[in-house]
């Protein structure tokens, strides 16, 4: 029998319990290990029932219990003391409060910081307790969250509430995968429904065609100091289509995802102004836009200012100032496209921004550049139109944003491009196993191990060389050993679920083995992660697993997206494998891939495996959080290991990426040098023991990789670099943008994009021709140049002329370029010309080569390339004025 409603009873704690429900309703709890700790005491089969959630033992455990632990005196000084630390952290001073300048500070460079940073992203992975994440973009967005908590960085989280997560993974009986979408009741997780003052709920709400609205809920989440405001359509006043928008994480066709998208953007703008007026948290000064699922927030403030009298072009530029844009995808199919024509009914005067016309909105989404689609409105075009800051995630994957976008800034050259990169980082409280945290306290104490952890700041982590090997060894047969009881368990419910009966699964009792070489691999399924080049050679790998004296273990896990069928069977394929009895002792597939899973996997691991295409993997945090546990990476050269690989603490990949090689054999070359470093290399330091029995090289690879990754790969690093390098810059330039300035800078823009047809570099000459007679000329030297140029309508300042020089290859293309600005001599000529000049040093030996171009100047642009527009000189203008040494 069915019930026709359900709703949730909540228990009464006993007075002295009352501190438990503040403790259950932050989410510190998550990565504070004293409190999961306390929690844990209350009911230890409870707890464990529970899955580590506080919310759900509380209503869970007996009322006998309760009064028993109400009176029980050692218990409440643990449940004070608790209580007391969480006060301390949620209202103390944090490495933002004492690292922010003065406001009102009129020192250009002084480090002021915004009074509130809003951070919008279509999923976040805080804790399994609320599934609300995919993969490694919404377990960066958690990690963003609770590392700006622990900063004190005064940011809101702003996400959507989805009432069935992402999906739950099992596999049926050949190996396939099958999706279950449990319901998710808001009231049974760690949330608080936002209300007004007078008790009714706060709601959002968005105009949709046909006179029709889509309303929202909005949820809070306690992320330490961090509120996330979850929005839900799961509202009895909308209709059956608007109820079910915030369905499903990535789920249903476009206009679905269109509407949660614009519910994310706009209704996301709206629910931070509604939960800054009922509260007063400081209102946002910078808008952080982690992909472009998130970019119609930019619209919805431009409608705002629209309101105050500002025109959409200046209400353009107030907005950019204040907008970050994070890029995470390095290939196009990742990224959210849309029909114009469903973008166009969405919006204007019969849909939502009734202010803002139409044809503007498309403008900043269409991909109206070479090699575009002009049909298409692209989600992550119009985030970097409307954001004067952005930046990939990696140092490699800012490289190739800039390439991927550089239609966006035509006539520069990639490098250029305005999209600088922050790599990312995890957080380590959340990943780190309790059990290396406690070997770290014993080396520095708790307060010095939980800063180093959270805050981070150190170049290295040298106390860990006072760690004794045997120490370092004992820790990490212990965590393999965990692992292999996690992965019994958890493969024994797998079988169970594809139909295998008790009787069936006794060989699951041998199944690893704490003293074997245990490799990791876990990620989503897509093509370019490449989850199948393991088994490109099966025999050679089942000779790696079987090996006689230097076995292998390797426990593999992945979600593919539900429509993703060649993922599925990129999953099924490795299950058959894991399957076959000659090796399933030695290989597992575990499935329903997600957080829990991962804060025992990453531990246990002795070798985190990555083999993406290079360079599609942007980031790659898995092998972060494995190195923070003293796991080693063996990598391919991309997302983070490419810029922080060393052999003193892993192994990379070659690449196979030359221009003749074929897909097929590039993955044969590339599996073929993974087995060959597992069987040469890895396997043999691993198993290579001293007189005292430890692999002593080895653990020094441990300790390296602790001492200098560590500190690295912090998310409090992530977010410092977020706060110092973006958020303090784009704070500046939104207080710099008022209505005055903003109509000042649009109108700029627009006189200049009006008269650059007419800007021109007329003639270059070198006046010191001796200086490179013959071609040649001495390295120190100086080159004096003159340059005539046409400005047009426009003046000596509103332009700036730059010599660009720098070694060139045989194309004579420079490479590492140096600007060299030239100055004004004069007034325009009697043709309205204007003759610049200046130095050119000749600093570097070789083939070097200049040229001359002309760039918009103005106070308030943060990149020189901003307005895309360059002017250069044609080949008759340079010539004999080009290439000097060669």
């Amino acid at each position: 029998m069915k019930a026709i409603r359900r709703f949730t009873v909540r228990p009464v704690l006993p007075g002295p319990l009352s501190p438990l429900s503040d403790l259950a309703r932050n989410l510190r709890w998550s990565w504070h290990t004293e409190t999961r700790d306390l929690f844990q005491s209350v009911d230890p089969e409870g707890w464990q029932a529970a899955g580590g959630d506080p919310v759900r033992l509380l209503g869970a455990v007996s009322a006998a219990r309760l009064a028993e632990l109400a009176g029980d005196r050692r218990f409440l000084r643990r449940l004070t003391a608790a209580a007391d630390d969480l006060d301390d952290y949620l209202h103390g001073r944090r490495w933002y409060q004492a690292n922010s300048g003065a406001p009102g500070d009129t020192d250009p460079e002084a480090p002021e910081f915004p009074a509130a940073v809003a951070y919008f992203s279509p999923e976040f992975g805080v804790t399994a307790a609320l599934p609300q994440y995919s993969g490694g973009l919404g377990i960066l967005a958690g990690d963003h969250l609770k590392a700006a908590s622990d900063l004190g960085v005064p940011l809101i989280g702003v996400g959507l509430l989805y009432r069935h997560g992402y999906f739950r993974q099992s596999l049926s009986r050949d190996g396939w995968q099958q999706e279950h979408y449990p319901l998710l009741d808001p009231n049974e997780l760690p949330l608080s429904l936002l209300r007004e003052g007078d008790g009714t709920p706060c709601r959002v709400s968005l105009a949709l065609p046909g006179g029709r609205s889509l309303r929202a809920h909005i949820w809070v989440a306690r992320v330490g100091r961090v509120p996330l405001l979850m929005l839900d359509s799961d509202v009895e006043e909308n209709g059956p289509g608007e109820r079910e928008v915030t369905d499903r994480l990535y789920g249903g066709g476009s206009e679905h995802r269109l509407l949660q998208e614009m519910l994310l953007g706009i209704g996301g703008v709206r629910a931070v102004r509604a939960y800054c007026r009922l509260t007063g948290h400081p209102a946002p000064e910078v808008f952080h836009t982690n992909e472009g699922h998130a970019g119609f927030l930019g619209l919805e403030r431009i409608r705002e200012l629209g309101d105050t009298g500002l025109d959409f072009d200046a209400a353009l530029e107030a907005v950019r100032a204040g907008t970050v844009f994070t890029t995470h995808t390095p290939v196009a199919a990742g990224i959210d496209r849309f029909d114009r024509e469903l973008v166009a009914r969405h919006f204007g005067e019969r849909g939502e921004l009734a202010g803002v016309p139409v044809e503007k909105v498309l403008q900043l989404g269409m991909e109206t550049y070479p090699g575009g689609e002009p049909n298409l409105f692209n989600m992550a075009v119009m985030g970097l139109r409307l954001a004067q800051r952005a930046n990939g995630v990696s140092t490699l994957h800012g490289a190739v944003s800039r390439g991927m976008f550089a239609g966006l800034w035509p006539g520069f050259d990639a490098e250029e491009v305005p999209i600088t990169s922050v790599t990312n980082g995890v957080h380590a409280p959340t990943w780190v196993a309790p059990e290396v945290f406690r070997l770290g306290v014993r080396q520095i104490g708790v307060s010095r191990a939980e800063d180093a952890l959270s805050v981070g700041g150190s170049e290295r982590w040298d106390a860990v060389a006072d760690i004794a090997d045997a120490d370092i060894w004992e820790l990490r047969r212990a965590l393999r050993e965990q692992l292999v009881l996690e992965v019994r368990s958890r493969l024994n419910a797998s079988w169970r679920q594809r139909g295998a009966g008790a009787a069936e699964l006794g060989w699951i009792d041998g199944v690893l083995d704490p003293d074997v070489l245990t490799i990791g691999f876990a990620r989503r399924v897509p093509s370019y992660k490449r989850l199948t080049l393991m088994l490109r050679d099966r025999d050679r790998l089942m000779e790696l697993l079987l090996h006689p004296t230097r076995p292998v273990q390797i426990v593999v896990a992945g979600k593919a997206h539900p429509a993703d069928d060649s993922g599925k069977r990129l999953v099924q394929e490795l299950v058959r494998f894991a399957d076959d009895p000659r090796v399933r002792h030695r290989i597992v597939f575990l499935p329903d891939y997600g957080m829990a899973m991962a804060q025992k996997l990453y531990p246990g691991c002795d070798v985190w495996l990555n083999n993406p295409l290079r360079p599609l993997e942007a980031c790659g945090t898995s092998g972060m959080k494995a190195a923070l546990n003293g796991c080693l990476n063996l990598s391919v050269l991309d997302g983070w290991w490419d810029e922080w690989f060393e052999p003193d603490f892993g192994w990379a990949i070659p690449t196979a990426d030359g221009s003749a090689t074929d897909d097929d054999r590039r993955d044969d070359l590339e599996a073929a040098a993974l087995y060959e470093l597992i069987e040469e290399r890895v396997a043999p330091r691993f198993y290579d023991r001293n007189g005292s029995g430890l692999p002593g090289r080895w653990i020094e690879m441990v300790r390296r990789t602790l001492t200098t990754l560590g500190p690295k790969v912090l998310a409090g690093r992530m977010v410092r670099e977020y706060v110092e390098r973006l958020y303090a810059p784009a704070a500046r330039a939104h207080r710099s943008l008022n209505a005055d300035t903003a109509r000042e800078l649009a109108a700029w823009k627009s006189r200049v994009r009006a008269a650059w047809p007419w800007v021109a570099v007329d003639h270059v000459e070198a006046l010191e021709q001796a200086a490179a007679a013959g071609g040649t000329a001495e390295l120190g030297s100086t080159l004096a140049l003159r340059v005539r140029v046409a400005l047009g309508e426009l003046q000596p300042d509103d332009v700036e002329v730059q010599a660009v020089a720098g070694r060139v290859d045989s194309d004579d293309a420079i490479a590492g370029a140096q600007n060299f600005p030239l100055k004004p001599t004069g007034g325009p000529d009697l043709e309205g010309r204007w003759v610049y000049e200046g130095p050119l040093a000749l600093d570097s030996t070789g083939p070097f080569g200049y040229t001359v171009r002309i760039l918009p100047a103005h106070r308030l642009l943060a990149a020189s390339a901003d307005l895309g527009l360059v002017a250069l000189p044609t080949e008759a203008t340079g010539e004999g004025a080009g290439v000097l040494m060669r």
